[in-house]
């Protein structure tokens, strides 16, 4: 697939608002069909279900102990928390087979044919730095993992703890980011040893059976260089080989890095087909044209593998980040440059509250109706072909007259297909109104009349070709404003 969109699903959270709804304990089985039909029709190629592996008592322990989640569960539902709502962390893995609660692996593959029915595609998590502490190659083999010594615990006991084994007492490293307190429900794997990497690459098997693609959770917490500074241990590369070996056996499987630090290219040369574009992401969130119009100056092979978003489950929700005007100008510069659209499930409705990773139930929101038409919309459009398999250009924006500093606030690219029709997206990303000239170096156009169609609004021009080349297209535009232009 070119420039496919992807739909990410709270399983836990969304299968207990189904049964809550249909008076019934709903499993992957129980999916209603008109659900997965909707998913399809709105014009999703790949469906991530988030939180499908097995966790256990000790994660589930922990975040609700944990005196900062619990206080967070507690503010969002207010009078109405209960105890069970927390259930640990999904990223908490204890095993890689379904949750019993949700079903079982015949289950998982038997909900794959039904979205391939429909033709989508199933994607799962990989959290590859890190296991719960009651997976069972804790007990087995603890030297797949960090280990540490009392002293370690002593001084750094966010970061280290004691765990029980057949052979008594032993002190393990928490999995964790370098540039914050470990993760306390986690364990972090030792990649320096080769047998642990021979038992994650059987992991990865194992999932490969069930889906068509995998998000790899922190996924440059190992690369070797990465590891080596957090851990002080050298390691042999992972993901290239794995990867590699994976893809032999499974050609079309996708694999898509979590990736920060600006590592993306780094992830994407050792056989990442996506990698996060978080840099986009924090761009967008400062609300100035030039820093986004730089990111959007790398090369094409790099920009199409990047997994472009505004929202998903570690990221606040962009209805509480972006004011209304500034949110809709965000996501059509997010989704309308090439690679992956990645999108959350509730984002389409205007969800504003975010729902913590050690949540398997949410309270009702509302939907807010502006939003819903505004991406159903740019779905539509998304759906086209010029925007999945055409080419896509950056262009160049100049002042509209001497002086008028305001051009300098606008993005805009084009969309072209293989029977030269265009696709023009502006932007007026800053929150003053704005003018400029939009530069349209396409020689196809001269000696024609053309009607630029708004694809967002019922606006309409008819522009000669030779001016649209030689003097470019004037473009007066409220704070945040927009057109994505059909030329025709």
């Amino acid at each position: 697939m070119i420039n496919p969109s992807l739909y990410q699903i709270n399983t836990r959270v969304w299968l207990n608002k189904l049964s809550q709804e249909l008076g019934f304990r709903v499993t992957l089985d129980d999916i209603p069909d008109d659900e997965l039909d909707q998913i399809a029709n709105i014009g999703f190629d790949w469906v991530y279900f988030l939180g499908v592996w097995q966790t256990g008592i000790m994660g589930q322990d922990i975040s609700r102990k944990n005196p900062d989640w619990r206080k967070e569960a507690i503010e969002i539902f207010g009078d109405d928390f209960q105890e069970d709502y927390i259930c640990g962390s999904c990223f908490a893995v204890t095993a890689y087979h379904i949750h019993k609660s949700l079903g079982n692996s015949a289950a998982m593959l038997r909900l794959g044919d039904r979205l391939h029915q429909r033709g989508l595609k199933l994607i799962l998590d990989f959290v590859s730095n890190h296991t719960a502490l009651d997976y069972p190659l804790v007990q087995t083999n603890p030297d797949f993992y960090i280990q540490g010594s009392q002293e370690d615990l002593e001084r750094e006991p966010h970061n280290y703890i004691e765990v029980q084994l057949p052979a008594g007492s032993q002190v393990f490293a928490h999995g964790r980011d370098p540039y914050f307190p470990g993760w306390p429900d986690t364990l972090q794997l030792n990649y320096g040893n080769p047998k642990l990497q021979e038992a994650m690459l059987a992991e990865l098997f194992n999932i490969a059976q069930l889906c068509d693609g995998i998000r790899c959770d922190m996924a440059m917490l190992i690369l070797p260089d990465i590891f080596e500074q957090t851990w002080g241990i050298p390691m042999q590369p992972f993901w290239s080989d794995a990867i590699s070996q994976v893809k032999q056996q499974y050609p079309d499987f996708l694999f898509i890095a979590e990736v920060y630090w600006n590592l993306e290219w780094e992830l994407q040369q050792l056989g990442f087909d996506y990698t996060y574009d978080k840099r986009l992401y924090d761009r967008l969130r400062e609300q100035q044209a030039t820093p986004v119009r730089e990111h959007l100056y790398a090369g094409i092979n790099f920009q199409s593998k990047l997994a472009r978003f505004i929202e998903n489950h570690d990221e606040f929700r962009a209805n509480a980040t972006f004011p209304s005007r500034v949110h809709q100008a965000a996501a059509i510069l997010t989704y309308f440059t090439p690679g992956l659209r990645f999108f959350h499930q509730g984002q389409l409705q205007g969800w504003s509250q975010k729902i913590s990773m050690h949540l398997c139930y949410a309270p009702q929101q509302a939907t807010v109706p502006n939003l819903e038409r505004f991406y159903h919309q740019l779905l539509d459009c998304l759906a086209l072909d010029i925007v999945r398999e055409g080419n896509w250009q950056l262009l160049k924006c100049v002042p509209a007259w001497e002086g008028n500093f305001t051009w300098n606030n606008f993005i805009a690219f084009t969309w072209q297909g293989k029977d030269e029709r265009l696709l023009l997206i502006t932007v007026n990303y800053a929150s003053e109104q704005g003018q400029c000239y939009t530069l349209l170096p396409f020689e196809s156009l001269r000696g024609e009349k053309y009607r630029l169609q708004d694809l967002m609004s019922d606006i309409s021009y008819d522009r000669l070709g030779d001016k649209l080349i030689s003097r470019g297209l004037y473009l007066d535009l409220p704070a945040w404003g927009y057109h994505i232009f059909d030329i025709s």
